[in-house]
């Protein structure tokens, strides 16, 4: 007997279904591109059960016929290639005899179609891939097909499966990123028979790019629009204040394919450069138009990874168009007057950011301290410091120092043998050093971000943000209740379906630290309360960061370990910033409560709040 056998029709189906049909939003993905294929104008997605029970899309294209209906789910029928030329020039979303047999091999599948031209249409329904029944009915003109019991013959593959709320999430991801790319076909998503998420057909791309993205990226929007002979760059990306922690928010096309490429990425994430902070990516979207024989399509069996055939000018392309964009929406931001362009950013209100102490927040715009001092013209240098001593060579001692008013208690010394400024030290456990940091003599504030210390054995710098960081941040984990104060107007947030999924399970512990949100009907949530040592503003970044955060995370950490992650957030956002002046009271205020820290040496980040300089390296660094 053969050991080589062919395989049955049924068994090809379904591992060809193991390329293609990955989860409910897979399928959710083939069947919308066959609509928008066929020329729809309306779609209608409503799915049961996180794609479990059912999926159905509805939408008005053209139909096809009883004949038509009956060979799109056979394997290797398709409407869209004819020819060899024609796999390498493909100009639609997908072959949509392809995936029909592949889906209706692992489902309960029924599609009902009917032409324009045709007075009656034809129902197909299939169960494993087999053919049940065949008839003709009443329908309106286009196509309806229904997925039923996914997986139902391949247990296997079922349990792989995540939680309702996952796959739902991923459904409306996938949905959220083909609207965005057709504004001019209505969209409308529904589970369980309640509304997720509908766009009206519109014209405007700004207009559906903010429906998708939220409303945080209104009026911060920047207009992409490059032509290089027959390649185009278009679309939207947010301004350099308007970040995510990760690129869940942006949407990258090809033809109007969605699609996720590293070279486009990189290159858009180029293009703001040096405008981003580390760990922070922009939110938009970017559609890249060029002849179809230039990029290869087929290179993934879900067709979401492409492959160019000039991948260096397409990259950039790409940096170039983003960032003429950003300048320009920043040159019209900063045109002043009546008429300020509708292209630029929004101007945004510096961040006002809580002291450590609330009651002392009258004295942030207290007297100018003679501890900040101007910074006099850069001297002539025989020689230039190490490159860790100063950022640039032009600065000099601005002060004589002077007897302390109080002994100092020293940190930990340095080894005689270093030349260069160390790296930080650990600090001395609080119990054993208190009030090591109070007793330091502060000298003043570099660039309105490091604290100068005057450690009697050397010199001292202070990250206030890093400092403050983690002063909030054990603040919030220490209490058992934290005070909280209650918003005069509630802030709503949007998010996605994933995101309020991720939200929804932690909000009772959220309360616990004094930050009180509730649902608002849909994927929207209401912020009531927030820590009172928090000040108010940015409450909706903060959410969305921390239901961003929850997804990302997911089921493997704990509900410990996620909580802490939602804390270091909530002590970010509260957190004094770089570049904010801080008069000699405040200073003096975080440092005492700096030693109050279990652990004040390291931001919950895991950065340095601190770094010394021995008397004996500076000396070393002068040649002295």
């Amino acid at each position: 007997m053969s050991k080589v056998r062919i395989l049955p029709d049924i068994l090809s189906n379904k591992i060809a279904a193991g390329e293609v049909v990955e989860r409910p939003a897979s399928v959710v993905k083939e069947l919308v591109e066959n609509a928008l294929d066929a020329k729809s104008r309306s779609i209608a997605i409503d799915v049961e059960k996180g794609g479990r029970r059912l999926i159905r899309v509805a939408d008005d294209g053209c139909g096809m016929a009883a004949d038509d209906a009956m060979l799109a789910i056979e394997r290797y029928a398709t409407s869209k290639i004819y020819t060899d030329e024609d796999l390498f020039n493909i100009s639609t979303l997908g072959f949509r005899g392809e995936a029909l047999p592949s889906i209706a091999s692992v489902s309960k599948f029924s599609l009902t179609t009917r032409a324009q031209d045709l007075d009656v249409g034809c129902t197909v329904e299939m169960e494993g891939g087999k053919v049940t029944k065949v008839s003709e009915t009443g329908a309106p003109k286009g196509t309806l097909i229904s997925v039923a019991h996914l997986f139902f013959n391949t247990p296997a593959r079922r349990k792989f499966l995540k939680g309702e709320g996952t796959e739902m999430g991923h459904i409306a991801d996938t949905v959220s990123a083909i609207a965005l790319a057709w504004p001019q076909v209505r969209f409308r998503l529904t589970h369980n028979g309640k509304a997720v998420r509908s766009w009206p057909a519109t014209d405007d791309l700004r207009q559906r790019v903010e429906e998708v993205l939220g409303r945080d990226v209104r009026g911060h929007l920047a207009e992409v629009s490059l032509t290089r002979g027959e390649l185009t760059v278009s679309g939207f990306v947010s301004s350099p204040e308007v970040t995510r922690s990760t690129t869940q928010k942006i949407f990258l096309y090809v033809n109007g394919r969605p699609v996720k490429d590293r070279v486009i990425l990189n290159s858009l994430l180029s293009g703001y450069r040096p405008r981003l902070m580390k760990g922070r990516f922009p939110m938009g979207m970017l559609s890249i138009t060029l002849p179809c024989d230039w990029v290869d399509v087929n290179v993934h069996p879900a067709k979401n990874e492409v492959r160019f055939r000039d991948a260096s000018s397409v990259g950039l392309a790409v940096e170039d168009g983003v960032k003429e964009a950003l300048a320009q929406a920043e040159a019209a931001s900063r045109q002043f007057g009546s008429g300020r362009p509708a292209t630029g950013f929004v101007p945004s209100a510096p961040p006002s950011m809580p002291m450590p102490r609330r009651e002392d927040l009258d004295v942030r715009v207290a007297e100018p301290s003679a501890l900040f001092v101007e910074e006099p013209a850069a001297p002539e240098l025989c020689s230039p410091l190490p490159p860790q001593a100063w950022e640039e060579a032009d600065a000099e001692p601005l002060y004589t120092p002077a007897e302390p008013t109080a002994p100092t208690a020293p940190l930990p010394p340095l080894p005689e043998e270093e030349t260069e400024p160390a790296e930080p030290a650990p600090c001395p456990p609080t119990g054993d050093h208190a009030g090591q940091f109070a007793r330091l003599r502060i000298i003043g504030q570099y660039a309105d971000t490091y604290i100068l210390c005057d450690a009697g054995d050397g010199l001292i710098l202070i990250d206030q943000h890093a400092a403050h960081e983690r002063v909030v941040f054990e603040q919030l984990k220490g209490q058992g209740s934290v005070l909280s104060q209650r918003l005069l107007v509630p802030e709503t947030v949007e998010l996605g379906f994933r995101e309020a999924d991720a939200l929804t399970g932690i909000l009772e512990e959220l309360t616990r630290f004094g930050l009180e949100v509730e649902p608002f009907g849909g994927t929207t949530f209401v912020v009531k309360s927030v820590p009172a040592m928090l000040a108010p503003d940015g409450m909706a970044r903060l959410i969305s960061e921390i239901a961003e955060k929850m997804v990302r995370m997911g089921q493997r950490d704990t509900l410990e370990r996620c909580l802490d992650e939602c804390l270091i957030l909530m002590a970010c956002h509260g957190a004094i910033r770089a570049g904010q002046a801080l008069s000699t009271k405040e200073v003096h205020r975080l440092l005492t409560e700096l030693d109050a820290c279990r652990d004040p040496s390291f931001c919950p980040h895991g950065r340095p709040t601190w770094i010394r300089w021995s008397t004996g390296s500076l000396e070393r660094a002068f040649k002295r």
